[in-house]
C-alpha cells in the first residue's frame, strides 16, 4: 500500500501534465487542481501507515532495476526525515495552483510546469539512490527555472539566469562528490552501488591532499555547498531575492515552501552521514554564517519597501536559525529544525499567497500604495495577522514550538550563538509588525483600495486549512514530533560519535 502511494505521488502528476497539454485549454486549471488534490489524499494515509517506531529502515521501499551494470535503481522510500517534506509538498501544491488561477499567459504549460515541478521535488525526498536523488535534484531545476523566466515580472529573465547559475554551479560540486563515493565504494568492496545506505559505509582518507582538507572534507564541502546554496544561507543567498520578487505568486510559493527545504534536507540526509566527522570539524564556521545570515536577512528585511521582498528576506533569517538547529548537534537542535522546516513553508507559504492576492488587485507590492486595509477587507487582514504571528513564533502557534528547540538545542551547544539567534528573533518579530502596520493600520492612504474585494472561497478555504495546521503544531506538535522521534534519535548517532572523537566531548 504505502509503496504503491510513493510511487503514485512521483508519476500521478507527469501523468496530469500530459493529460493537461493533451486537453482543451479551458480545463487546464481544473485539470491541474484535481490532480494536486488527488496526490493530497494520497498522502493522508501515508501519515496515518508510516510506523514511527521503526528508526533504522525506510519504509514503503520500492526498487526496481534501472541501471544494473552501475547499481543504479528506481528505489524510493520514506522515513522519518522525509515523511513530513513529502506531506507539506503534497499540501502546498493546490495552494500554489489556486494562487495561481487567473494567469493568462498559455495556462497549459503554466499549469502543467507546477504539476511537473511537483513530481521532481517528491522524488528528490523519496529517492533512496543516489543516482537518482541526483536526477530529480536538477530535473527539478527546469519547471521552476521555466515558470519564473517566462510568467514572472519585468526582470524575470535575469532571475531565472541567476537562480540556474547559483544552482547549477553547486550541483556540479555535487556530483564530483557522488562520483568519489561511486569509485572509493567500487574499489573497496568490487561492487557497484548507488544506493545510500551503502554508501555511507565507504572509508574515505584522512590524508591532506588539498589545503589542509582530506578526501571526506572534499566530498563533504561538495555535497554541503550544493545544499547551502538552496537553503540559502549566507553568502550564497543572493539568488533568493530576485527569484521570490520576479517569480509569479505560485512559483513564490513552492519556492519558499518547498524547493528551499531541499537545501536543509540535503545537510541532514546527505552531509553529516558521508562526513559526519568533517562535519564535526566545520559546523562552528557554518554556525557563524548562519548566525551573520539570520541578522542579515533581519535587517535588510526590515529596510524593504516592497513586502515580497521583505518576506523574501525573512526566508534567509529564518532558514539561518533552522541550519543553526543543524550545526548545535544535539537532538534538540536537530528536532526543532525539521519542526521549522515545516513550519517555515507553511508561514511563509501563507505570506507570499496574501501578497499575491493584494497584487492580483491592485498590481503593486509597496507599502506606500496601501495603508488602513483592516477597515476595508477585514477577512484578509484577519489571516493575514495571524500567518504573521505564525512567523514571529507566537506561543500557540507553529513557529514557536521550532524556534524554542532550536534555541534550546543552541544554547546547550554555545550560549553565545543562542543570545545572537534570540536577537534575529527579536528583529523578526521588528520587520513582521512594521508589514501589519504599514499594510493594514493607519489611514486608508489610496482611494483605489478602497474598491479592493475581500477573500473569496478561493482564498479563504488555502488560508484556512493553513491555519489548521499552524494551531496543530503549536498546540500539539507531538503528532509530527513522535513519528519523528525514533528515526532522529537513530539518526544523530553517527554524528554524535564522530564529535566525540574529534576531541570535543559533549
Amino acid at each position: 500500500m504505502m509503496s504503491a502511494i510513493l510511487v503514485s505521488l512521483c508519476v500521478l502528476p507527469i501523468i496530469g501534465a500530459s493529460l493537461i497539454f493533451l486537453g482543451p485549454e479551458k480545463l487546464a486549471r481544473k485539470t491541474a487542481l484535481a490532480v494536486s488534490l488527488l496526490c493530497l489524499a494520497l498522502s493522508i494515509p501515508l501519515y496515518f501507515g508510516f510506523d514511527g517506531t521503526q528508526s533504522q529502515i525506510f519504509q514503503g521501499v520500492v526498487s526496481i532495476p534501472w541501471v544494473p551494470a552501475l547499481g543504479i535503481k528506481f528505489a524510493l522510500g520514506i522515513d522519518g526525515l522525509s515523511f513530513p517534506l513529502v506531506l507539506l509538498t503534497q499540501l502546498m501544491l493546490p495552494i500554489a495552483i489556486l494562487a495561481s488561477w487567473h494567469e493568462e499567459r498559455n495556462p497549459k504549460a503554466f499549469m502543467a510546469c507546477f504539476l511537473v515541478l511537483s513530481s521532481f521535488m517528491t522524488g528528490t525526498f523519496l529517492a533512496t539512490d543516489l543516482f537518482l536523488f541526483y536526477v530529480f535534484w536538477e530535473a527539478m531545476l527546469i519547471p521552476m527555472i521555466l515558470l519564473i523566466g517566462v510568467w514572472g515580472s519585468q526582470e524575470r529573465i535575469y532571475a531565472a539566469l541567476k537562480f540556474f547559475l547559483f544552482t547549477f554551479a553547486g550541483s556540479l560540486l555535487m556530483l564530483l562528490a557522488v562520483v568519489t563515493l561511486f569509485v572509493s565504494y567500487k574499489t573497496q568492496t568490487g561492487v557497484m552501488t548507488a544506493d545510500i545506505s551503502e554508501l555511507t559505509k565507504v572509508v574515505l582518507s584522512k590524508e591532506p591532499i588539498l589545503f589542509g582538507l582530506n578526501i571526506q572534507d572534499l566530498v563533504f564541502w561538495g555535497f554541503t555547498l550544493a545544499f547551502l546554496v538552496k537553503v540559502p544561507l549566507f553568502p550564497l543567498h543572493t539568488w533568493l531575492p530576485d527569484a521570490h520578487v520576479q517569480a509569479p505568486t505560485g512559483g513564490s510559493i513552492l519556492l519558499a515552501a518547498v524547493l528551499l527545504k531541499m537545501g536543509t534536507y540535503g545537510l541532514l540526509r546527505f552531509s553529516i552521514p558521508f562526513g559526519s566527522e568533517s562535519f564535526s570539524r566545520f559546523a562552528p564556521l557554518i554556525a557563524v554564517l548562519s548566525l551573520v545570515g539570520i541578522l542579515y536577512g533581519a535587517f535588510v528585511a526590515f529596510q524593504q519597501q516592497d513586502m515580497k521582498k521583505l518576506v523574501a528576506y525573512s526566508s534567509v533569517s529564518h532558514l539561518g536559525l533552522v541550519v543553526l538547529g543543524i550545526c548545535t548537534q544535539n537532538l534538540e537542535g536537530l528536532t526543532g529544525s525539521v519542526i521549522q522546516n515545516i513550519n517555515h513553508g507553511l508561514s511563509t507559504g501563507a505570506l507570499f499567497f496574501m501578497v499575491g492576492f493584494l497584487y492580483d488587485q491592485r498590481h503593486s507590492r509597496l507599502f506606500s500604495d496601501y495603508g488602513g486595509l483592516a477597515a476595508l477587507i477585514p477577512w484578509y487582514s484577519f489571516f493575514l495577522v495571524l500567518v504573521a504571528c505564525s512567523s514571529m513564533a507566537v506561543p500557540g502557534l507553529n513557529g514557536f514550538v521550532g524556534e524554542m528547540l532550536i534555541l534550546l538545542g543552541t544554547f546547550e551547544a554555545n550560549p553565545w550563538w543562542a543570545g545572537i539567534g534570540v536577537l534575529g528573533v527579536v528583529f523578526g518579530a521588528l520587520y513582521t509588525l512594521t508589514l501589519l502596520k504599514k499594510t493594514l493600520f493607519g489611514p486608508v492612504t489610496a482611494n483605489e483600495n478602497r474598491s479592493l474585494k475581500d477573500l473569496s472561497w478561493r482564498e479563504t478555504v488555502p488560508l484556512i486549512i493553513l491555519a489548521l495546521f499552524m494551531l496543530w503544531i503549536g498546540l500539539a506538535p507531538g503528532f509530527l514530533i513522535n513519528k519523528m522521534k525514533p528515526t532522529l534519535e537513530n539518526y544523530w548517532k553517527k554524528p554524535q560519535s564522530a564529535y566525540a572523537m574529534s576531541g570535543n566531548p559533549k
